[in-house]
């Protein structure tokens, strides 16, 4: 209860800016503050403090932000520093980066999940496939 409410803050702080319902946009967009697309985007999406995708919205995209509530449909990899909520009747198909992940009744999700420090995965992934081949078993004499 009083966890959650800096995370609701954090959404309606700032700046907004609105791709309204009916809305057509292809490019890229860097903004400040919150980002909240109810109509079609198709492009890259770059570091807004929070996304907020809609029940009509629909994007194509590549996604960095901190964090972001999905109720529409996110078409593209989507990487959140914070937090990544799916709404119920959301529909998302690509990859998934973020320390926190919510996902209500109802959603569609289609695409691979990491959460947690990419530090330690980065090491992990580095060992063995760092010199580029692995080591092969030999047989004895």
């Amino acid at each position: 209860m009083f966890g959650k409410e800096p995370e609701n803050q954090a959404v309606a702080s700032g700046q907004t800016s609105i791709i309204a319902q009916g809305c057509k946009f292809d490019g890229t967009v860097q903004v400040k503050g919150t980002l909240r697309i109810e109509g079609e985007f198709k492009g890259t999406i770059g570091t807004p403090e929070s996304l907020v995708i809609g029940k009509t919205g629909v994007v194509r995209a590549n996604v960095t932000v901190k964090n972001a509530i999905i109720g529409g449909q996110l078409f593209g990899n989507i990487t959140a520093e914070n937090k990544i909520e799916l709404q119920s009747g959301s529909h998302v198909e690509g990859d998934i980066k973020t320390k926190r992940l919510v996902i209500d009744e109802g959603v569609f999700f289609e695409g691979n999940c990491s959460m947690g420090s990419n530090r330690q995965k980065a090491a992990g992934a580095a060992g063995p496939q760092a010199g580029g081949q692995q080591a092969q078993p030999t047989s004895g004499k």
